[in-house]
C-alpha cells in the first residue's frame, strides 16, 4: 500500500499529465479520464491527512460520556468514611468469633460458577475469551470459597473464614435501595465436620451481633430448612423434577403477592393448580420454635421433612443458649433460590416502622428488604472434589443495602471523612518549617496531624479548615511562642475555649495525648 508521500508524488505527476494533454488538445474523454485519476489520488491523500489529524486530537478534543456504568457508582470521601466504619464493625465481630481471612480472584473459570445459582445463573457476567479459558466475574463469595476448600482440602479440613470483596450480577439495579451490579459482600463461613447445628447456631449469633452493632434499626431473621421445604413440596404433590424450580418461585414471595407466584407456578412452570393451592396453605405459616410441633403434625408422615424438623428443634435449643430467639421468625415462605443450599436457610430483613398515625396492615409492612442471608451447603465442595465432601455453613452481609439505610438516618455533610486529630497553625511569617517540625513530632508519636501547605496563611483560614474537616484540636505557634518554647493548644469543638492553653514545648505531646485519651 502506497504511503502518503508516494501518493503526493503521484498527484504531482498526474497534474503534469493533464497539463500536457490540455496543451496537446487531446480528446475531451481522455482528459476527463485522467482528471478522474487525479481526483481519486487526492481523495486517497485526504484519508491520510484525516488519520493524522485524528491521531493528533486523540485525548484532547474527544467528547467522553462521563458517567459510571449502570448499576455502579463512585463513593465520595464522606460516603467512604461511613463505609469504612461498616467494614471495621463487621471485621471486629468476625474476628471476635475466631475467623481468619482469605481472598480469591475476582473472576473464576466459567465452569466453576455455572449450575450453582439456579435461575439466577443468567445474571453471571461472562468475560471474553482471552487465551483459551472461558471466565466469568464471581457472582458471590461462597462458590469461590468452596472451590478454595476443594483445592486445599488437606490443609483446611476445618476453617472459620471471612472475606470482604466485590461481586458482580447482571441484575436490574436500584441504587436508592442498594441493589447494584457491582457491590461488596462480607461473608463469614464455617467449613468442617462438627456436632450437628452448633456452627449453624453460632452463624446466626454472629448475624445478630453484626446487624445490632451496625445500628440499622429493628430487624428480623427469617429461618427455614431446605429439607422441610422439600418435604412440604413432596407432601403437596410437586414432581421431583420440579422441586427446585418451584422453590425458586416461592423465593419470590418477599417481592410479589401469592397470586403472582401461584400464576408463575401454574402457567409458566406447569404445576397442577391443586398442588399450588396446597403449597399456598403452608407458605403463610410463620412463628417461633412452636412451629416445630405444628409442622410435625402436618408433615410427620414425610421422612425428608421430619429430618429438617428434628434439626430445627436442636437449633432452637442452641439459639436459646446464644440469646438469638428474640430475632427469629420461623417462616415457611423463605426458600432461598440458590441451588447449593442443603439445610438451614436464613435471611435478615429490616422492619421499618409504619408512618406516624397509620396502623400496620400486615407484619411485612415497612419491610425494606434483605440485608443479610445465608444457609448450610454441605455438597458444594464435593461438586469440585469428587467424593470428598466438606460440610459448610455461612452467611453474607449486604453492605450496599445497609449503607443505603444508614445514609437515610444521618446528615452526610456532618460526617468526618478524615481522621486528623490536630491541625498545626501559625501566626506570622516564616514559620512553615516550624509547623513541619511540630507535625513530624506528632506523627512520631502516632498522633494524626496536618498543616496548611502555604508559607504565611492567615489564622482564620486555618481555623476554617479545622471547622470544615471537624478537626478537634489546633496547635498555634507564633514568633513569641517559639521564643518562649511553648505552644498554644485550642479546643476547636468548644466555642468558649478562648485563645487556648499555653503548654511548654517539652510537654505538649503528653498534653495532646491526654486530650485524645491515648494514655
Amino acid at each position: 500500500m502506497a504511503t502518503a508521500e508516494e501518493v503526493k508524488k503521484q498527484i504531482d505527476a498526474q497534474t503534469v499529465v493533464i497539463a500536457d494533454l490540455k496543451k496537446a488538445k487531446a480528446p475531451k474523454e481522455e482528459i476527463q479520464a485522467e482528471v478522474k485519476k487525479l481526483l481519486d489520488l487526492k481523495a486517497q491523500y485526504k484519508t491520510f491527512a484525516n488519520n493524522d489529524n485524528q491521531k493528533a486530537n486523540t485525548g484532547s478534543k474527544k467528547n467522553f460520556n462521563l458517567k459510571t456504568p449502570k448499576g455502579t457508582k463512585d463513593y465520595n470521601d464522606k460516603e467512604m468514611a461511613v463505609r469504612d466504619k461498616i467494614f471495621d464493625t463487621i471485621k471486629t465481630i468476625f474476628k471476635r468469633h475466631g475467623a481468619v481471612t482469605i481472598d480469591t480472584p475476582v473472576f473464576e473459570l466459567k465452569e466453576i460458577l455455572m449450575g450453582k445459582y439456579g435461575e439466577d445463573s443468567k445474571l453471571i457476567y461472562d468475560l471474553q475469551d482471552q487465551g483459551g479459558e472461558l471466565c466469568s466475574l464471581r457472582y458471590d463469595l461462597t462458590v469461590p470459597f468452596a472451590r478454595f476448600v476443594a483445592m486445599n482440602g488437606s490443609k483446611y479440613q476445618n476453617i472459620k473464614r471471612y472475606n470482604i470483596a466485590k461481586v458482580y450480577r447482571r441484575d436490574q439495579p436500584s441504587v436508592a435501595r442498594g441493589r447494584m451490579r457491582e457491590f461488596v459482600q462480607c461473608d463469614f463461613d464455617i467449613a468442617g465436620v462438627y456436632e450437628p447445628m452448633v456452627p449453624d447456631a453460632e452463624i446466626l449469633r454472629i448475624m445478630k451481633e453484626t446487624l445490632t452493632a451496625l445500628e440499622i434499626g429493628d430487624f428480623t431473621i427469617k429461618l427455614n430448612h431446605r429439607k422441610i421445604l422439600d418435604g412440604m413440596f413432596e407432601f403437596c404433590g410437586v414432581p421431583k423434577d420440579k422441586i427446585r424450580t418451584i422453590s425458586s418461585a416461592v423465593d419470590k414471595l418477599d417481592k410479589a403477592p401469592w397470586e403472582e407466584v401461584r400464576k408463575e407456578m401454574v402457567e409458566l412452570k406447569g404445576l397442577d393448580p391443586e398442588v399450588a393451592d396446597k403449597i399456598g396453605t403452608f407458605v403463610v405459616i410463620k412463628g417461633g420454635r412452636e412451629m416445630c410441633e405444628v409442622l410435625e403434625e402436618k408433615l410427620g408422615s414425610n421422612e425428608t421433612a421430619m429430618t429438617g424438623i428434628n434439626e430445627m428443634k436442636l437449633l432452637f435449643e442452641y439459639l436459646e443458649a446464644f440469646d438469638v430467639l428474640d430475632r427469629i421468625s420461623f417462616d415457611l415462605s423463605l426458600a432461598r433460590g440458590l441451588d447449593y443450599y442443603t439445610g438451614v436457610i436464613y435471611e435478615a430483613v429490616v422492619n421499618a416502622p409504619p408512618e406516624s398515625g397509620k396502623k400496620k396492615k400486615s407484619d411485612d409492612e415497612g419491610n425494606v428488604g434483605s440485608v443479610s442471608a445465608g444457609g448450610r451447603y454441605d455438597n458444594l465442595v464435593g461438586m469440585f472434589s469428587g467424593n470428598r465432601t466438606v460440610p459448610c455453613v455461612g452467611f453474607s452481609v449486604g453492605v450496599e443495602r445497609i449503607f443505603s439505610i444508614l445514609l437515610r438516618k444521618m446528615k452526610l455533610e456532618e460526617v468526618k471523612s478524615n481522621e486528623v486529630q490536630v491541625y498545626v497553625c501559625s501566626v506570622g511569617k516564616g514559620l512553615l518549617t516550624e509547623k513541619m517540625k511540630i507535625c513530624k513530632e506528632l506523627w512520631d508519636n502516632e498522633i494524626k496531624a496536618e498543616f496548611m501547605y502555604k508559607a504565611d496563611p492567615k489564622l482564620d483560614k486555618q481555623f476554617q479548615v479545622c471547622e470544615k474537616e471537624k478537626i478537634p484540636y489546633a496547635i498555634i505557634i507564633g514568633n513569641e511562642e517559639i521564643e518562649k518554647q511553648v505552644v498554644k493548644i485550642k479546643d476547636q469543638t468548644n466555642k468558649e475555649s478562648g485563645n487556648g492553653e499555653i503548654v511548654p514545648r517539652s510537654e505538649y505531646i503528653q498534653y495532646i495525648k491526654k486530650l485524645l485519651n491515648m494514655e
